[in-house]
């Protein structure tokens, strides 16, 4: 006889613990369903162990330059990789291990084995046959296993996984994913990255700060295409100050392969083919949801374009099926999963005054060096949209503390409503711009206007203080610049 639950999540990404947490909190009895690690891609593959290895990479640029700060270090300060990748794994398996805390904590029952829809209400768990990347924590004794488990609500929260260009698949020895691009047995020479969105870009600022010669080859006209194009200009400017050479306008159109190195054919705006051989070459041409082998065809949910669609409150067209997270499409961000969950639970438990997401608020960072952090619409999306605007920006060169650092290379740019004084959209690149984002963040959220930013005190000395400085430039009002 199947074990009912209320609800039952397929994937223990962000989306899917904080989906299985929430439930739990609001007293429904709840199952998560994993077939390979807890916490999902974020924690073990993504998100924390990445910033992990960046922060060690800072480390690595403090200690080339401390005499910048008054500081000298006799001999060369040399990187020891093994135990930079041991740092980054260990800080994931403690992530992994947090995930089944949580679920034990909340009396979520957790399920391992892959899962399959076989009708509305119904999953069938059958053994996994995913082989995990790294070792899992111990999982909570009551863990289930094979079996037929039903819900009236299951949310199907299975994530997404690197896309692959034809011709040019990854092998993992010459042409890595993510997955190998944070374990490297050895660091190359040489480093070819396809693809400048947020996953490209961390990785080759990594990998240049570690000393690697970096290429970054971009289709569309700007780095970070997703990003405000004076941002982005003045972001590349840094990168190529650092050594990193960045092709736009460009597309990877062949790869051959030698014993220990590529050589990518890069085809150029004008048409012209250019050839530039590496060690490595990681593809970061994007990602694609998790939606096979799962059941949805048979069931007729809809999809579209590799992503399962949903409405604003994570329900499919088929009653009783719902998704989150980056199979339910982008912007396919772990806070943007965690959001969709905790909507989404909520919406099925019926509490009053549940929205739907506003995805114009949604933060977007990248922990490149430069950061780079924004929300709501850019200043080219603005004009598209109607808007007469405002555009106020304000340098880190003129800030206090950001020369204090030595890090006083960096801007915040903010795009208000001439009309009403809306904040449409706020732009960021520099030192900890991925902290201080979230300022705008709540900002636009409790509709604030330019007039209430200008009377909110901002504390002195500090990279905030940035952000006041351009909602007053926007309107001729500036006191440092």
């Amino acid at each position: 006889m199947a074990e009912n639950y209320d609800v039952i999540i397929i994937g223990s990404g962000p989306g899917g613990y904080i989906a299985a947490i929430r439930a739990a909190q609001l007293g429904l009895k709840t199952a998560i369903v994993e077939r390979e690690h807890l916490a999902g891609i974020c924690s073990n593959w993504g998100c924390i162990p990445t910033k992990a290895l960046l922060r060690s990479a800072e480390i690595f640029h403090y200690a080339e330059n401390a005499k910048n700060y008054g500081f000298k270090i006799d001999g060369k300060i040399e990187a020891d990789l093994k135990a930079v990748v041991t740092r980054s794994r260990g800080i994931a398996e403690r992530m992994n291990a947090g995930v089944g805390f949580l679920m034990k904590k909340n009396k979520v029952d957790v399920i391992w084995g892959e899962a399959k829809l076989t009708k509305p209400g119904e999953i069938v768990v059958s053994k996994t046959t995913k082989k995990p990347m790294q070792p899992q924590a111990p999982l909570p004794k009551n863990t289930k296993g094979e079996g037929t488990y039903t819900a009236k609500h299951i949310i199907v929260a299975t994530g997404a996984r690197p896309r692959a260009l034809p011709g040019i698949e990854p092998d993992g020895k010459l042409i890595w994913t993510y997955f190998e691009a944070m374990v490297p047995p050895e660091m190359p020479k040489s480093l070819l990255v396809m693809g400048s969105g947020a996953i490209g870009i961390e990785f080759a600022s990594f990998y240049r700060t570690m000393g690697v010669d970096v290429t970054v080859v971009e289709l569309l006209p700007q780095v970070m295409p997703v990003e405000d194009a004076e941002i982005s200009a003045f972001a590349k400017k840094q990168f190529e100050k650092q050594g990193m050479k960045i092709i736009l306008d460009a597309k990877v159109t062949k790869v051959e392969k030698a014993a220990n190195s590529i050589t990518a054919h890069v085809e150029l705006k004008d048409g012209k083919v250019e050839k530039i051989t590496a060690d490595r070459l990681i593809s970061a041409v994007g990602v694609q949801g998790n939606i096979e082998n799962i059941g949805l065809e048979a069931l007729g949910v809809k999809t579209d374009r590799g992503c399962i669609v949903i409405d604003g409150y994570g329900k499919t067209n088929v009653p009783g099926i719902y998704a989150i997270g980056d199979v339910a499409g982008p912007p396919m961000l772990a806070h943007k999963a965690e959001h969709e969950a905790v909507v989404c639970v909520e919406k099925i438990a019926g509490l009053p005054n549940v929205h739907p997401m506003d995805k114009l608020k949604i933060p977007g960072c990248t922990y490149c060096s430069p950061q780079v952090a924004s929300v709501g619409l850019t200043e080219a999306k603005a004009k598209e949209s109607g808007y007469d605007i405002r555009v106020g920006r304000f340098p880190f060169v003129a800030n206090g503390k950001a020369i204090a650092l030595g890090e006083d290379q960096g801007m915040v740019k903010t795009i208000f409503d001439k009309k009403t004084g809306q904040l449409l959209g706020a732009h960021m690149v520099g030192a900890e711009v991925t902290e201080l984002i979230q300022g705008f963040v709540v900002a636009m959220n409790l509709e604030t206007t330019e007039e209430e930013l200008m009377h909110t005190i901002f504390p002195h000395p500090t990279l905030s203080e940035t952000m006041k400085e351009s909602v007053l430039d926007a309107y001729g009002r500036a006191l440092n610049a």
